[in-house]
């Protein structure tokens, strides 16, 4: 059996609250062998923390969400400098840029992106990049640290050429459930024309729910969905595609060879 890898979910959730232990114990049998659970404030990050710290399989990303922006402290940076020395944290995230609601503290939101961007760097981690409506000043910050920092483009969404120029900067391109949408025509393109080298898989769990289970929460053994959508766009086997995804994680955050029992 080959094991997929969900890069991105957020079983600290509180919509896991019911039964997280008994979809994290079930991960191997439903064809889960890692997920990456990032933070997106200080308190899901302390949780993320000790879902890894509990669980073998799972690792953490630590960080704040430009939505969360406005309610940043000056101390929470080097708090997550602290967490983010925990062995079971590979990532910096989830950070970036949101100007969906608009972009009322589009300077506060750069500034937290910044300085997130600098303590990656510092502390040599992979980031976890959330972007929505703010690719062009995404893309700038990031090249700020080209050569430096490397990461996710989470959930992406944009074009092929945009994609190009993020993996330009080092960045790999995940996909979500979106890919299984009937008129996400730009992710499917993504899906079919990026080098599977630079390719991830993501739930986004408990968001993003791929077909056929639309409407449902998300949780990491949906991943399948969207990774027998993708086969089926590039017209290769899941063997290859789970190959190909398990070691681009791996490379990205430093797994090879890590034990996941």
């Amino acid at each position: 059996m080959k094991y997929l890898y969900d890069s991105h979910a957020h079983l600290d959730d509180d919509r896991f609250d019911q039964d997280r232990e008994d979809i994290i114990k079930s991960l191997k049998s439903n064809g889960i062998s890692l997920v990456i659970n990032p933070g997106a404030d200080m308190k899901s990050s302390r949780k993320a923390m000790e879902l890894a710290d509990r669980y073998p399989n799972i690792f953490a990303g630590v960080g704040i969400h430009p939505q969360d922006a406005s309610h940043y402290q000056e101390e929470d940076l080097e708090i997550l400098r602290k967490w983010s020395e925990d062995p079971k944290v590979v990532a910096i995230g989830e950070i970036g840029l949101d100007y969906y609601y608009g972009k009322d503290n589009k300077e506060e939101q750069i500034k937290l992106f910044r300085e997130q961007m600098k303590l990656a760097s510092e502390m040599s981690l992979p980031v976890l990049i959330h972007m929505r409506d703010a690719t062009e000043d995404t893309y700038n910050i990031l090249k700020e640290y080209e050569g430096k920092v490397r990461g996710i483009m989470h959930c992406y969404s944009g074009s092929v050429e945009m994609a190009e120029l993020f993996m330009n900067l080092g960045y790999y391109i995940s996909l979500a459930g979106v890919v299984t949408f009937k008129n996400a025509k730009a992710a499917k393109d993504v899906a079919k024309k990026i080098p599977l080298e630079r390719l991830l898989i993501e739930t986004d769990s408990p968001y993003l729910t791929p077909e056929p289970n639309r409407g449902k929460r998300n949780e990491p053994k949906y991943v399948k969905h969207v990774a027998d959508k993708i086969c089926e766009l590039r017209g290769i086997s899941l063997v290859e595609l789970s190959d190909a995804t398990r070691r681009n994680t791996e490379e990205l955050f430093g797994l090879q060879g890590v034990e996941l029992d």
